[in-house]
């Protein structure tokens, strides 16, 4: 795509996806169980992760995976949001330069000793718009030049511009060993890292088995794999039905997965330990493009205001629903403030249909409406890891569409058939996919510039106001812009072009097992446990 991370939860994309380091909530712990060394650690996942490529696509089922076998240069403290060492010890950031000294001897998964100009040499393929990898100019600034000084033990990045959160970005960004840059093919189903993990085993559709590696200490903030109680082994196994998943969780058949919607409930009850973490997990999409009846604005926002987001809201989370303040939502949230609630169109279903008559959409003698004789019909497609609670919201979306006129259909998808619509030639008019990122500029691909499949921008949005609005915020460092990051995100929730109506805390249930998801799973993290 990436999306992930349409991340975290939803497509990260980069879809989604930030790999934070820190710690997250443990409610609901097991007691006083006993770290144990070795073992098995079994994942559920809820889709397939497709192509193991880590620069290639942003799912959040590849960016989970991708954290075991990968590295990135920098890492984020989940609370703080300080930035800590990764492959790289020291860092510095002057203008439109970025310069990395790595850790010395650091090793890939088949020995080989990883080098700044390897560095460079993933930053360039990524930076490279021929390669469409979905992390240019998500996690890695547009115009970007590497350079790797093997000598000095150092790489220097050259920006187009001024990146306001150019480290964070980098935070995210797996970096790929020699034999892995030599043959991409060979990285759709195995692993070329500096990780933790080495992939030994992959059954696509069904598991992948990963080897932990010794020596490894170069990991996030200082992790190494000498820590007692990681696994040696852990197996990811792909689990689409979140029942299932919970069953198996009670039942020792997995020792962790995300579950979000009722069955979470009986995990509580059941004193199993989770994680949790923040995020998005409704947000509306419409396909900007021209011919499709949600390319005419005013559609757009009659579409937005037929519905009742509040109820919405609570359906979709079964009533645990959090508020959503920005965008970039993911914590620690780079931007913190509230660029939503005053900018999100309230429901009126009379307006709704005013609009829907100024569109040229009339209500036929059966309420449904058309034009030209064609009717009013949407394609409408969801994501299906929202457990029952998404079919029930999905239906009562559709409802408060027909009480207007309009006639929607609505599809589920898991997450790899999701991303194959979107960023393919898909036929689609409305998507709920959420996008968990930390930092407002790694929006911008996904909101503006080049559609899909040529770009991130997979609703084809353009909006000149919030190109203008970026520019000015991208003329700050850090935090100083974030007035302006978030007036840019107001401005496209205002006229509806995104509609962030949902927020959730997502908990990682874990059995026999405790672990760190800020943003994502951090394998380092992980501690077996003797019950």
């Amino acid at each position: 795509m990436k999306l992930t991370t349409l991340g975290r939860y939803g497509l990260c994309t980069c879809l989604a996806a930030v790999a934070l380091t820190g710690c997250a909530d443990a409610s609901n712990s097991s007691g006083k169980a006993q770290v144990v060394d070795g073992g098995t650690f079994t994942l559920g996942l809820s889709s397939d992760p497709g192509n193991l490529d880590p620069q290639m696509g942003a799912g959040s089922g590849l960016f989970t995976v991708t954290q075991f076998a990968y590295d990135a240069l920098v890492s984020v403290d989940g609370t703080s949001g300080e930035i800590k060492s990764g492959l790289a010890k020291s860092w510095d950031v002057r203008g439109t330069t970025v310069s990395l000294t790595l850790a010395p001897d650091i090793t890939c998964s088949d020995g080989a000793k990883l080098t700044p100009t390897i560095v460079a040499d993933n930053l360039n393929f990524v930076a490279d718009p021929k390669n469409q990898s979905p992390f240019l100019g998500t996690f890695l600034p547009v115009g970007a030049t590497s350079v790797g000084d093997n000598t000095a033990g150092t790489v220097t990045i050259t920006l187009a511009q001024q990146a306001p959160f150019v480290l964070n970005g980098l935070s995210s960004l797996p970096i790929v060993c020699p034999s892995g840059l030599a043959d991409r093919g060979t990285l759709r189903t195995a692993t070329a890292g500096t990780g933790p993990y080495k992939l030994v085993e992959a059954a696509p559709g069904d598991h992948y088995t990963y080897s932990i590696r010794e020596g490894y200490t170069w990991g996030p903030a200082g992790a190494t794999t000498a820590t007692k109680g990681l696994p040696k082994t852990v197996v990811v196994k792909v689990v689409q039905n979140e029942s299932t998943a919970a069953n198996l969780l009670l039942s020792g058949g997995l020792n962790a997965a995300q579950v979000a919607g009722p069955d979470a409930d009986r995990l509580d009850k059941a004193g199993l330990f989770a994680a949790q973490t923040p995020a998005i997990v409704g947000e509306q999409w419409y396909n900007h493009r021209a011919g499709r009846v949600t390319g005419d604005p005013k559609v757009r926002k009659a579409l937005t205001q037929a519905l009742d987001l509040g109820q919405l809201q609570k359906v979709l989370t079964s009533g645990q629903s959090t508020k959503v303040t920005t965008l970039a939502a993911n914590q620690p949230v780079a931007c913190p403030g509230d660029s939503v609630s005053s900018a999100l169109p309230a429901a009126d279903p009379k307006a709704a249909a005013a609009l829907l008559d100024e569109a040229g959409w009339k209500a036929g003698a059966d309420g449904k409406r058309g034009k030209d004789g064609k009717p009013l019909a949407l394609t409408f497609l969801y994501q299906n890891n929202h457990g029952s609670g998404g079919d029930a919201a999905a239906e009562l979306a559709v409802r408060q569409w027909k009480a207007v006129g309009v006639d929607a259909t609505a599809s589920s998808q898991n997450e790899t058939s999701m991303t194959s619509t979107l960023f393919g030639a898909g036929d689609w008019d409305v998507a709920w996919v959420s996008l968990n990122l930390s930092s407002p500029d790694q929006l911008v691909p996904f909101l503006s510039g080049p559609a899909a499949p040529d770009g991130n921008n997979f609703a084809a949005i353009s909006d000149p106001e919030y190109d203008k609005a970026v520019a000015t915020a991208m003329a700050s460092q850090g935090v100083a812009g974030c007035r302006d990051w978030l007036a840019a995100e107001s401005g496209l929730i205002a006229n509806a072009t995104i509609v962030p109506f949902a927020g959730k805390v997502v908990r990682m249930f874990g059995r026999s097992a405790e672990f760190q998801t800020p943003g994502q799973l951090v394998p380092t993290s992980i501690r077996m446990l003797s019950k």
